[in-house]
């Protein structure tokens, strides 16, 4: 099948497969072998975990890249442009390199074989995930970042075996697909795990299922403030260890701390010389879209970051206080899921907003609505004083706003990149 054009594609794959999220490894990787793509001639990093995962996967894609690697980087999802999600040597591909993949894609599912004789269906990610793979070995690329999308054990990027294994963190998110607790998450988080194969740990408090896991596969397992960790010595500088070896008043970045100690963790495995790829520096210049990034406009400086779970928002908290002025308000502009938990979620901000507009995601239907979002800040005693899109909602908190002030701008990626649009702020 050739469609004319991404877009195209992207509507087919929309309503290619019943399910928008189907679990399991088995279709996904028999399309894959049909392809031969189960075993990349690269370098592979795969990372998992609830928060943090994005600045880790781009800190380790810069320091690979340092090191002369070309380097494909997959994520989900998108801020704006599909493309975000297929990165090689730090430029987003083109439109007409994903329809080529889509389409060999197509073509590899059409194919019959024993354990699948009819044609197999694809979700939208697995079609993502496989036109990734496709690309990177098109492209020749000799190392590859692989974010997992959900999970890990059964996340289709888990098809792929990673020479280096990387859980950012473990906390309660899509629990309806992964479990209610801990250890349940952090047992399908570790399915990313090879045996042999080192395993990199930025959870200061590993649940059981994660050592466990390490110590079944025989996977070297370097966890952090016991192999590796950090320490921010003031406003601008911190350290990094790993080993007896530290690495003293070297420049902050900007990106989760945590996510950074884990990334250059990874290359010290990967046997790069740090000080020669002037590493810290590298890091130290890296920005994420949508995580706390910040832009100046009309006098009041933006916020944007798509925290969209409990653990997420405490960080978002932290942040916020660090880089506080006494006589600034916060105007806090969010939407979020439905499954989301929204009442831990908003009442760790309890106190950190002064102003709360609520915007209107009618137009995806896994969104919390209007009603819901009302009720939640209700129920933590506070009002929203406006609520619609969100360009309305950044235009009224513009209004309501002095010079000086932040507008926080949280929530689903659906949130940030109307807000990024709304401001005309490019991502690519």
């Amino acid at each position: 099948m050739q469609l004319d054009s991404l877009s195209a594609w992207l509507e087919w794959l929309e309503q290619n497969h019943p399910q928008e999220i189907d679990l399991g490894l088995e279709r996904v990787a028999c399309v894959a072998a049909r392809m031969a793509l189960l075993n990349p001639a690269a370098k592979v990093i795969t990372v998992a975990g609830t928060n943090g995962k994005g600045s880790c996967v781009t800190a380790t894609a810069a320091l690979l890249s340092s090191a002369g690697y070309s380097v494909g980087v997959y994520t989900s999802p998108h801020l704006i442009h599909y493309n975000e999600r297929i990165v090689v040597d730090g430029k987003a591909v083109a439109d007409g390199e994903i329809c080529s993949a889509f389409a060999a894609i197509y073509s590899a599912c059409q194919q019959s074989s024993p354990e699948y004789p009819q044609p197999v269906s694809l979700t939208y990610f697995e079609y993502g995930t496989l036109a990734a793979l496709e690309i990177f070995r098109r492209r020749n690329v000799t190392a590859l970042v692989l974010e997992v999308g959900l999970g890990g054990r059964l996340d289709a990027v888990n098809i792929i075996d990673a020479d280096v294994a990387v859980i950012t963190s473990i906390a309660l998110d899509h629990t309806d697909w992964l479990g209610d607790d801990r250890d349940s998450i952090g047992y399908e988080k570790a399915g990313i795990m090879r045996a042999g194969k080192p395993v990199v740990c930025a959870d200061f408090s590993p649940p059981i299922t994660v050592l466990d896991q390490a110590m079944v596969l025989a996977a070297p397992l370097y966890l952090i403030a016991r192999d590796f960790g950090f320490m921010q010595t003031d406003a601008d500088h911190w350290n990094w260890w790993t080993g007896a070896h530290e690495y003293r008043d070297q420049r902050l970045p900007q990106l989760p701390l945590p996510s950074v100690a884990a990334a250059l963790q990874v290359a010290n495995l990967l046997g790069l010389h740090l000080q020669t790829l002037n590493a810290f520096d590298c890091v130290a210049a890296l920005r994420v879209p949508g995580r706390f990034q910040t832009i100046q406009w009309n006098d009041r400086q933006v916020i944007l970051d798509v925290a969209h779970n409990p653990a997420a928002t405490a960080y978002l908290v932290e942040r916020l206080v660090q880089n506080a002025s006494s006589s600034s308000k916060v105007h806090g502009i969010v939407a979020m899921m439905s499954d989301k938990d929204r009442a831990q979620s908003l009442a760790n901000l309890k106190g950190r907003i002064n102003h709360w507009y609520l915007a209107d995601l009618e137009f995806i239907p896994r969104a919390a609505t209007i009603v819901q979002l009302r009720q939640n800040l209700a129920d933590l005693e506070l009002v929203a004083e406006f609520s619609g899109s969100v360009a309305d909602c950044l235009q009224t908190a513009l209004n309501n706003s002095n010079p000086g002030d932040r507008i926080l701008i949280f929530g689903s990626f659906y949130t940030v990149a109307a807000g990024l649009q709304a401001l005309a702020v490019p991502v690519i």
